[in-house]
């Protein structure tokens, strides 16, 4: 049974060396390529599926020494070789006709296999070699993958661009992998996380500890895989690829950060200031990347942002100690951020059928002849606003017992679900409608059961992933702040926001939603966002520099 893990990597391997072997005969159907492709995906699938239920059924992991080097499968690997294998079919299958006037089709064929078999590769990785060149393969393939229009100069520029990025995260991560053999003698990563666990501040380079300095190294590595602030430029621009590498990447490829750090979750329990450092970068990540989503007008540049933004939530998730909630956020992003990739296409087309005229209040009793809508009393909807969604979650996460109130970490989710929720409402709000009290009923009524159950599914896959919950509860611990500091910035914050939405709904009731005369401030503000905040405009004046530094230099010394 342990010999079958083998044949998740392998599979999609021998896929792409077939099709190499059959592009180079003229004859051959393209088609037939693309067939065999499609076949080694399902059956792939289906193996990863067969191995979860094994799992699932048997909770012990498993691991084949391959002699170069080591597989391993335990209830992470499991997951991730589903939603990996899972999403690479349905791209497999949408590539069919998606790219049948490409002239590259079996090329492309071939790398969505070695994508599929790389990430395969290192979601069941047993050791650090095997982890590192699966991480590095996946960079590697998705730079051919992101430049496969070779006629597009945008298209090589921007894979180029990644590719440097991925590479950045690389040297950390090898540097990780170096201190952690230096110091315990052994490549496999059950016996690495044991020795972590047992002797977890020894002394490495500098002197420093062991488990926070590789904490910092692997937390830096899946900033750049991931798309954190300051390394998130290359993510937005990688539009310019194929279709269905998007999906494919913003579905999978692109939470390779929160895998690597749940794969390494033994360590974090020794480093609680790298999972402040975590916390303070997603949140950043997920302000600015939530920002810049609403500023675009190009869709899939929006849905980059939107991934930017989604990626910055699952690493505050990390964080607070919330690892199992972070790879349920990862699976449900990828499952739902593959969908609109693949649907961006048809979204476009519609769009072009409209006619651009505002449905405002003339427009929807004129033409659409139906009367103008109305709104609750701004102050009974703050209210709700405010009320609502923070009782649904705390009676949520009452009724399944336990002393969440003490943790952090679940308070903090509970915040942000609760802001979530209130948003939800607040644009439920701004929309005028001849009925609403039906509309904010079923508003409710929806928020009640998608909260009921997200908080289950997240408790019964935490217990799923992490069945030791007395590691769960250290990473917690690792994560907490002092209680004073703590509840004072939950309530400064939350007094923030209660009168923002207080200001806005009064706002909104008083004034309406007409547009108001640009000040210098807004101008100012609205600059700042559209230049993106200047961070590419920083990168392209330091690269303008060390190119200018480098002339320099070649002029001095004389080597050109």
């Amino acid at each position: 049974m342990d010999k079958l893990i083998a044949l998740l990597p392998i599979a999609p391997l021998i896929s792409a060396v077939l099709i190499t072997l059959m592009a180079g005969r003229v004859s051959t159907d393209r088609y037939k390529v693309a067939r065999l492709s499609v076949g080694f995906a399902i059956l792939t699938c289906a193996l990863a599926v067969f191995m979860l239920i094994m799992h699932a059924s048997q909770p012990e992991p498993r691991i084949l020494s391959l002699g170069w080097g080591s597989l391993y499968l335990d209830a992470l690997g499991s997951v991730m070789a589903v939603l990996v294998s899972g999403i690479s079919l349905v791209v497999h299958v949408y590539s069919m006709r998606y790219m049948a006037e490409d002239r590259g089709y079996a090329r492309f064929f071939a790398l969505l296999d070695l994508m599929a078999m790389s990430i395969l590769l290192m979601v069941t990785a047993g050791d650090l070699v095997t982890l590192l060149v699966s991480w590095h393969l996946v960079g590697v393939v998705l730079y051919f993958l992101l430049g496969h229009d070779l006629r597009r100069a945008e298209a090589q520029r921007y894979a180029f661009w990644t590719f440097f990025t991925y590479r950045m995260g690389d040297l950390p991560m090898i540097l990780a992998a170096v201190l952690l053999y230096q110091a315990y003698g052994t490549l496999s990563l059950p016996e690495l996380f044991q020795q972590v666990s047992a002797v977890p501040y020894t002394p490495t380079l500098f002197d420093l500890p062991l488990a926070p300095t590789v904490g910092l190294l692997v937390a830096l590595a899946a900033f750049a895989r991931s798309a954190q602030f300051p390394l998130h430029t290359w993510l937005p621009y990688t539009m310019e690829g194929p279709t269905p590498v998007s999906a494919l990447m913003h579905a999978g490829i692109v939470n390779a950060g929160g895998f690597i750090i749940n794969r390494f979750a033994p360590v974090y329990v020794h480093a609680g200031e790298v999972l402040h450092l975590v916390f303070a970068v997603g949140l950043v990540t997920a302000i600015l990347g939530s920002v810049l989503m609403l500023t675009q007008n190009d869709i899939k540049k929006a849905l980059g942002y939107s991934t930017m933004g989604q990626m910055g939530f699952m690493f505050v998730e990390v964080g607070v100690g919330a690892f199992s909630l972070a790879i349920y956020h990862l699976i449900a992003h990828g499952l739902f951020k593959g969908t609109l990739f693949l649907g961006a296409g048809g979204m476009i087309g519609d769009s072009r059928k409209q006619d651009g005229v505002p449905h405002d209040d003339v427009y929807t009793f004129v033409v659409e002849r139906r009367p103008a809508g109305s709104r609750l009393p701004w102050l009974l909807a703050a209210a709700i606003t405010v009320i609502v969604p923070f009782v649904l979650l705390g009676i949520s996460r009452w009724l399944l017992g336990g002393g969440f109130v003490g943790e952090q970490g679940a308070i903090i989710l509970l915040f942000f679900g609760w802001v979530t929720g209130a948003q939800l409402l607040f644009a439920t709000y701004r929309m005028q409608t001849d009925n609403p009290w039906r509309l904010m009923a079923m508003i409710i009524l929806s928020l009640t059961v998608v909260v009921a159950g997200y908080t289950l599914m997240e408790h019964a896959f935490g217990r799923f992933l992490y069945p030791d919950q007395s590691l769960t509860q250290r990473i917690y611990e690792a994560a907490s702040i002092p209680l004073p500091v703590f509840y004072a910035l939950v309530a400064a914050v939350t007094l923030i926001i209660v009168l923002g939405w207080l200001a806005v709904f009064y706002n909104i009731a008083n004034r309406g939603s007409r547009d108001r005369p640009a000040t210098a401030i807004r101008l100012a503000i609205y600059s700042l966002i559209s230049r993106e905040f200047y961070v590419s405009d920083v990168y392209a004046w330091l690269s303008q520099s060390l190119l200018r530094l480098s002339r320099r230099l070649n002029v001095w010394f004389r080597w050109v």
